[in-house]
């Protein structure tokens, strides 16, 4: 499968390596769109890609699906004109917290009959959490993320202090680079209206820790997950990047496990 990734970032640095370098079995970048071409270049050397700044040039490329690893805003611009022509994986889910956007995401992925995949990110269980809503009777899920306290606030610290406090909605509006995994949580669950956040900002950690709560008529479940940064960019999740490269490694098998 040919990928074409829109960023040039360091999640799209962790797929080319592991992707191009490694020579994976199945998978390969082989087109990048980028907004400055000239600051990327060296990017076709080393991984042997293109670049693209036009996005329908990039599109009619010789790729069979799109991950945006950009930001929210690119998902915002580019994402509609890209599920034309193409399937996506979307890593700034936050992105999705805007109902409108979604709706209209929805719409054109139905249209033009294309899917649009989310991966889990930094949290995991989102199986389980679907499964139990299957008929609807999960009555509630929490987050709670801990994060370096320096990562979220500019002030010094002695003690944990929670941050915010609120929905999954308003904690992306007021942390939209800290808090996709609560959208993917809210899309899997109950919705960004009813999943309960809270953001602690803590001095003694050096990494993000989420605990997921979820209590329904199947029962209870609890998880937690401590993620190491990705070597090459201590801002970015490891479990996250990995995540993509799972969630494309799955999309071409013919037997799956869970969902």
């Amino acid at each position: 499968m040919n990928i074409g990734i829109i960023g040039a970032g360091a999640i799209a640095h962790f797929l080319l390596e592991k992707m191009n370098c490694r020579q994976h079995e199945t998978l390969r970048v082989t087109s990048v769109f980028v907004r400055n071409k000239e600051k990327y270049r060296l990017l076709e050397s080393e991984f042997g890609v293109t670049l693209y700044t036009d996005l329908e040039e990039f599109l009619d490329s010789d790729i069979d699906l799109v991950v945006e690893a950009a930001n929210i805003e690119a998902v915002k611009t580019l994402l509609p004109s890209v599920l034309k022509k193409k399937d996506a994986v979307l890593i700034s889910v936050g992105a999705l917290a805007d109902e409108a956007l979604l709706t209209e995401i929805s719409d054109l992925a139905h249209a033009y009959k294309h899917n649009v995949h989310l991966p889990s990110g930094a949290i995991g269980g989102l199986d389980l959490l679907q499964n139990a809503h299957a008929l609807g009777t999960v009555t509630s899920v929490s987050l709670t993320t801990r994060k370096p306290a320096r990562s979220l606030i500019e002030e010094d610290i002695d003690e944990a202090k929670t941050v915010f406090e609120g929905t999954a909605k308003e904690a992306i509006r007021q942390f939209p680079k800290n808090m996709n995994v609560s959208i993917v949580l809210s899309l899997a669950g109950i919705g960004i209206e009813k999943t309960s956040v809270r953001l602690v900002a803590d001095p003694h950690i050096d990494k993000n820790m989420h605990h997921v709560e979820i209590i329904g008529d199947f029962g209870e479940a609890t998880f937690s997950i401590t993620n190491n940064p990705l070597p090459e960019n201590p801002k970015t999740s490891y479990l996250a990047a990995m995540s993509i490269l799972g969630t494309l490694e799955r999309i071409g098998q013919k037997i799956r496990i869970g969902g």
